[in-house]
């Protein structure tokens, strides 16, 4: 994949392919958007460790760094968003459909009361966990919550894991080079922050004390 990735650096199309990926990813869990974006900022660290060492300085950055984190949180926002509305027109079958997931159910529930209470740290926080970011965006308009309550967390939430994951490419390429062992250490701490995501995702919500009798 790395090679792969590496032969559209020079092109302005790894910012199509990591944008519809990671556009895509909340409706295909599957697909690795962020393997993708590793691997190009991996990529753009070795292509840029390479022309400054040949010509003294950084005549080229492709790609961008800035860019490549503004087009993977743009994706993210926009694919959130798509999901969003959808789950909000999707009507009675929806809703039969989360009432028989006991996942989507609790996360429902515990999205509810998190932007109730005017903190929306769980968006942020799923957008790490393996499709974490699928239940919370599709949990939200079924649950018809108002845009403006989950729309500035997507956005957080998008801005903190692109600079999360093109952040541990670039280093990693800096620190172990552009080969499969520096892809696959900044995978595995993608990988990591995304299993503690969904320990706390999954984590279920603190009850009330109860209150005692006379009281």
């Amino acid at each position: 994949m790395l090679e792969s990735v590496g032969a559209l650096t020079g092109s302005p199309w790894i910012y199509a392919v990591v944008g519809l990926s990671v556009l895509l990813d909340v409706f295909l869990p599957v697909l690795p958007s962020g393997v993708l974006v590793i691997t190009a900022a991996t990529a753009a660290a070795a292509s840029t460790t390479t022309v400054t060492a040949a010509a003294g300085e950084a005549t080229r950055r492709v790609p961008s760094l800035l860019a490549l984190i503004l087009c993977a949180a743009t994706a993210s926002v926009l694919g959130d968003l798509v999901a969003y509305r959808l789950a909000w027109r999707g009507g009675d079958r929806l809703d039969r459909a989360i009432a028989r997931s006991r996942r989507l159910t609790s996360a429902q529930e515990r999205l509810g009361t998190a932007l109730s209470r005017g903190g929306g740290a769980l968006v942020v926080i799923a957008r790490f966990a393996p499709a974490g970011r699928s239940v919370v965006s599709l949990g939200a308009g079924a649950a018809h919550r108002k845009v403006k309550e989950f729309l500035p967390w997507s956005a957080v939430a998008g801005v903190a894991w692109a600079a999360y994951s093109v952040g541990l490419g670039y280093f990693g390429g800096q620190w172990l080079g552009a080969s499969w062992l520096g892809t696959a250490v900044s995978v595995l701490a993608l990988f990591l922050a995304g299993a503690l995501a969904a320990l706390v995702v999954r984590r279920p919500p603190r009850a009330a004390h109860a209150v005692p009798a006379g009281h």
